[in-house]
């Protein structure tokens, strides 16, 4: 499919919300791709996993490049689901070990689905879902999709009828917000993100090993062999984990650390020092010295998983039509921390009837 350009910065289009067919499913459920214009970025989201397909942004001379990797067709993203290309991930973002958790007096097991661990919410999570999808309201300058749905009883294991809704809003400012909320019938665990992987030179463009990096996180959860976490929380400094300072991202990416060897690189949740907040804090920033493209990341999540693209192989081809490989992206997924039903210590993702799930994140796009 031919792409349209924007128009350059001064000449930025009114904010707009619209839809079009994508394709349908095997069983013949149909799927549609919005598309949000605001504040000069253009974001393709699908009806499908709430898949972010595409964000274009402008380089520091005002072109524009499709900035997150994907897929074409809604067939690749059902044929290819395991990197996860810009899905919204639930009801557990990352592992939970064991494939099984205990609330109360009773013990659930989920889909083991990442070797012993059940991994983004199990083998059909919300990634792997159809949504109800709507233009929403939104501040003036911006443009804003809802989507919602009931996840039942049980689906994948996890307790309690689950209403969740998402909203995508492009601000006038360019930047893309994330806002989540879920409310339960039963108690049960959620934890939600979206699992966008940048490249700021543009998709299908290479390594993003050159991307300078920083996180404000002092301390690291500590993996086991199978990447879910010990329980152990590790300080950074002195480790390739230690980006309070930006530095390039493929720094110490071959340093032999043990728990970049469990990854094959970067897969490591950081325990951000500003904890749970109320309202988005800054929290991490990437930025490419050759497109002069950055990416601020605010959320009032407690962790932030940095993930290198580590198992994305050239069986994978983005809407460029070139083939990715590891590395050529990176994912700063916000989320509560991966395991926290089975460490107490860490921050707590039990939700309960008449309590309300909420959390934001926001994607500020600038250049430099």
């Amino acid at each position: 499919m031919a792409k349209t350009p924007l128009p350059p910065p001064d000449a930025v289009p009114a904010p707009s919300v619209t839809a079009e067919p994508f394709g349908k499913l095997a069983d013949g459920t149909p799927v549609e791709r919005w598309t949000l214009v605001a504040g000069g970025t253009r974001v393709r989201v699908l009806s499908y996993g709430g898949i972010v397909q595409s964000v274009e942004v402008p380089d520091r001379a005002g072109r524009y490049a499709n900035v997150a990797l994907g897929l074409a067709t809604v067939d690749e993203y059902v044929a290819h689901p395991d990197p996860y290309f810009g899905a919204l991930i639930g009801r557990y973002a990352n592992r939970i070990a064991g494939a099984s958790f205990t609330l109360g007096d009773r013990t659930y097991p989920l889909p083991a689905n990442d070797g012993p661990n059940c991994l983004h919410g199990g083998a059909r999570g919300f990634d792997k879902r159809v949504w109800a999808a709507a233009a929403a309201p939104a501040a003036p300058g911006a443009a804003a999709l809802l989507l919602s749905r009931t996840s039942p009883d049980g689906e994948e294991g996890f307790p309690g009828t689950l209403d969740v809704r998402a909203t995508y809003t492009v601000t006038a400012q360019g930047a893309l917000r994330f806002d989540y909320e879920a409310a339960t019938d039963a108690p049960t665990v959620v934890s939600l993100t979206n699992h966008s992987y940048v490249n700021l030179d543009g998709e299908g463009s290479g390594s993003v090993e050159d991307h300078r990096l920083r996180i404000a996180a002092s301390r690291f959860t500590v993996n086991s062999p199978t990447a879910a976490p010990t329980g152990e929380i590790a300080d950074v400094a002195g480790t390739p984990f230690d980006f309070r300072s930006a530095r390039p991202v493929g720094a110490e990416l071959r340093s032999g650390h043990p728990q970049l060897l469990i990854g094959l690189g970067y897969d490591q949740n950081f325990v951000l020092d500003k904890g749970v907040t109320a309202a988005p804090e800054p929290v991490a920033e990437v930025s490419s010295p050759a497109s002069g493209r950055a990416l601020r990341v605010l959320t009032t999540e407690p962790g932030l998983q940095l993930y290198t693209a580590n198992f994305v192989f050239p069986s994978f081809t983005g809407p460029s039509g070139r083939a990715y490989r590891p590395g050529d992206g990176l994912a700063l997924e916000s989320q509560h921390f991966a395991d926290s039903p089975h460490h107490p210590h860490f921050p707590s993702t039990v939700l309960r009837p008449g309590e309300h799930y909420r959390s934001a994140t926001v994607y500020e796009f600038t250049v430099r």
